[in-house]
């Protein structure tokens, strides 16, 4: 399949083992190469989620997280439409990977500035006709913008799926060898991580169209992410 040209909108979604949709997000594509998939949205994009995670992340409750992992496990659930709020998101998707490196972006007086990088574990990429497939597998890494400090998050949640058979012994080994990964990239300045400097100075061009799902316009429904 071919690539992306720069400017294009693209879709990734979620894709469950059981084939349905957990969630989309539409994104503007920056670049293209065999080295990355790199894309970006700002507050308005279009998305659809999970309804239990969308009450979960507006809320702010863990138990509602939980009862959205659940309803995962079953395959039962249905998708809510919102938008993107508070943060422009850089997102780097190496085809192979299983993870992708963000950048979140939040006001700063006049301009914006990057408040952190945030590592998502996930499964490598699938090109589609319309963007690209993943599977989020709920285990991140927050980095500072220096890049100097670093902390794991939802391990508490990832253990959850995995007793729930959400992540398989297969997929838990792939994400150990992708932590490991990411640390070597950190340590050694490798990767996303040697240009960090210029990609921290990225800003979202305003005049750059708002990046819309595929389809009937997704009725009112808003949500403020913090990342994975």
């Amino acid at each position: 399949m071919r690539g992306f040209e720069t400017g294009q909108t693209v879709v990734r979604r979620d894709v469950h083992r059981s084939g349905r949709v957990w969630s989309e997000h539409a994104l503007r594509v920056i670049t293209d190469t065999g080295g990355a998939l790199v894309t970006a949205c700002a507050p308005g994009a279009q998305v659809r989620w999970a309804a239990l995670y969308t009450k979960a992340r507006t809320e702010g409750e863990r138990s509602v997280r939980t009862e959205g992992f659940e309803a995962m496990a079953s395959g039962r659930w249905d998708l809510e439409a919102a938008v993107w709020e508070q943060t422009d998101l850089l997102l780097w998707k190496p085809p192979a990977a299983w993870f992708s490196i963000n950048a979140f972006y939040v006001p700063d007086g006049n301009g914006r500035r990057l408040r952190n990088w945030y590592v998502n574990f996930e499964h490598p990429t699938r090109r589609t006709t319309a963007g690209f497939d993943t599977f989020d597998l709920t285990v991140d890494l927050v980095i500072t913008p220096d890049l100097a400090r670093w902390e794991w998050k939802d391990e508490d949640e990832y253990a959850h799926v995995r007793r729930l058979g959400i992540v398989s012994d297969t997929e838990h080994q792939a994400v150990d060898a992708a932590r490991g990964e990411v640390l070597a990239m950190l340590a050694e300045r490798s990767g996303v991580f040697a240009h960090a400097e210029r990609w921290a100075a990225w800003r979202w061009e305003p005049a750059w169209p708002t990046p819309c799902l595929p389809g009937p316009p997704p009725a009112a429904g808003r949500v403020a992410p913090e990342g994975g």
